[in-house]
């Protein structure tokens, strides 16, 4: 069966709710990864007529608080208890649009009792799967990439993610949002996806470039050293069926890298295309050599609507 390809709307930071809308469905695609920062206030209702007159299906939903613990750079309150609120009430606003997973990373533990920071995250978690089944919709808790994950996350592996889901006394709906960008380098990848893919909410897919320049770095499929098209057909094999949501963090100065050659920075059209094209090789070429890959012609804010 024939892959069903999203675009997660970070991809294309620059443009409206509406023009993601308007260019996803002209690209062809399946769906969209929507996130809540691109809920223009008190226009919920208008954006949700607008996605069901699209014919996109929602791919994975990020919250504008994605954690329990903090995160550097993301903002949102300082207190757990207050980022659980902050995420149930995303939970309600998003829930409308359908999406399969609501991503939630655990934030970090730095500069916090070890035991006493896992128990606030389970309980957080725990309550926040509750919401989610009452709701109708499922958690997609997300492994935070090893190499310099710190700052970010308590959990950088699938075990590691299933661990916590029993801690949380293993809530239905708890589940994990596979990420290529993070996950890839794990040693135990493969035998992991097989075992778990049921526990699977959502997928993201993106490249990690050697060497990186930062975590608002990501490369398109087959641009970087991952072996994503291995990891596409494992994903296939043991059962996936649902989007593979392609989501590319590119810095264009917005989190204080300016990459000269940013995908955020491009017309948005050719981002899909391209986006498209590289999913679609890896897709089909088993052993991807990595091609190069035309980089879009730096433009300015102006150009790039």
């Amino acid at each position: 069966m024939a892959p069903r390809v999203s675009v997660s709307q970070i991809t294309t930071l620059r443009s409206s709710f509406a023009e993601d809308l308007r260019d996803y469905a002209e690209a062809g695609l399946a769906g969209i990864g929507i996130w809540e920062l691109k809920l223009a206030d008190g226009r919920d209702d208008e954006a949700l007529e607008a996605f069901r007159a699209s014919g996109l299906e929602a791919a994975a939903a990020v919250p504008t608080v994605p954690s329990v613990l903090p995160l550097p750079l993301l903002g949102g309150p300082a207190e757990p208890a207050e980022r659980v609120e902050a995420i149930c009430a995303s939970l309600e606003r998003l829930a409308p649009f359908a999406p399969p997973s609501i991503v939630c990373l655990t934030g970090t533990a730095e500069g916090r009792d070890a035991d006493e920071a896992r128990a606030t995250l389970v309980a957080g978690l725990a309550t926040i799967a509750a919401e989610a089944k009452r709701l109708g919709l499922r958690i997609g808790l997300e492994p935070y990439q090893r190499e310099g994950g710190g700052p970010w996350t308590v959990v950088s592996s699938i075990p590691e993610a299933v661990e916590l889901i029993r801690d949380c006394g293993e809530p239905p709906a708890l589940g994990i949002q596979f990420d290529v960008w993070h996950l890839w380098n794990t040693p135990t990848l493969y035998d992991d996806i097989e075992r778990e893919i049921a526990r699977f909410a959502a997928v993201h897919v993106s490249d990690y470039r050697d060497p990186t320049r930062g975590w608002a770095d990501r490369a398109l499929p087959g641009d970087g050293v991952a072996d994503v098209p291995r990891i596409l057909h494992a994903l296939d094999a043991a059962g996936w069926d649902g989007l593979y949501d392609i989501e590319i963090f590119s810095d264009d100065g917005t989190f204080g890298a300016d990459y000269p050659d940013s995908l955020w920075a491009g017309p948005p059209a050719e981002t899909l295309a391209r986006a498209q094209a590289a999913f679609e090789h890896c897709w089909t070429n088993p052993q991807w050599s990595n091609p190069p890959s035309a980089a879009p012609r730096r433009l300015t804010v102006k150009e790039s609507r």
